[in-house]
């Protein structure tokens, strides 16, 4: 799970990837709007990011492009042409992006790197960090992956929020490994120790913690897709796309 610097837990984005926050990010009067526009900046610049990189600019005009797409976001209204009945929200970002990187840059325009959206900070040397990592990737297949990577980076900050709420984070830290392990290759009697229980509740506790990723990480997943569209075909592409790490 590639968030780099995992010592806070990032707070839940609570339903970043839903309609429902695109939405209200689109009426730019209503007192959530802000708060939408800013989540979903905040969720989505990295993917941008890596796809703007991989499409050949450098670190630098990477950033100002990023930051200028979301600006231009918020002030052209383009999140008008975004919903449920248009199709898929990845589909939709990457395609804007696209068309604002053919159409509406002006590499001579006087641009102050995130003057216009000083609300969404890009932290440039962590995106350079992580993107010194990726895979040689074409850029499409960039974008695809980091959306991938992202959705799984919300589901599991939505997990951890649980079980803090609950007040279970200590168990949540010592079982969250087990999303990535085989069944067979658990060791439930460390797992029980880790956590004051019997190996039959750690099992038990691991089986639930599995099933309410699925659970978040469907809907996650389904928050996403246009209307009628399957969920399942997408979960299956997301992890395709997940298993190319």
């Amino acid at each position: 799970m590639s968030r780099n610097d995992s010592s806070a837990a990032p707070a839940p984005l609570f339903a970043t990837t839903r309609w429902s926050i695109v939405l209200a990010a689109k009426h730019e009067n209503a007192p959530e709007s802000k708060q939408a526009m800013e989540t979903l900046c905040r969720a989505y610049w990295y993917p941008l990011y890596a796809y703007v990189r991989r499409d050949g600019h450098a670190p630098h005009d990477a950033q100002d492009l990023t930051q200028e797409f979301f600006a231009r976001l918020l002030e052209k209204d383009w999140l008008q042409a975004a919903g449920p009945e248009h199709g898929r929200f990845r589909t939709f970002l990457l395609v804007a992006m696209k068309r604002f990187l053919i159409n509406e840059w002006h590499k001579n325009a006087s641009l102050k790197r995130g003057g216009h959206i000083t609300h969404v900070p890009l932290d440039a040397e962590d995106a350079e960090r992580r993107f010194a990592n990726e895979p040689e990737l074409a850029p499409d297949a960039m974008f695809e992956r980091r959306w991938a990577m992202t959705l799984l980076e919300q589901t599991l900050a939505t997990l951890e929020a649980e079980f803090t709420s609950a007040g279970k984070a200590d168990d949540f830290q010592a079982m969250k490994h087990c999303l990535t392990l085989d069944r067979g290759s658990i060791s439930y009697a460390e797992l029980a120790a880790k956590t004051n229980s019997s190996e039959g509740a750690a099992r038990v506790a691991v089986h639930r913690l599995r099933k309410r990723f699925r659970e978040l990480f469907r809907a996650n997943i389904a928050a996403t897709l246009a209307e009628g569209e399957d969920v399942e075909t997408e979960m299956r592409h997301i992890v395709t796309v997940l298993g190319g790490d």
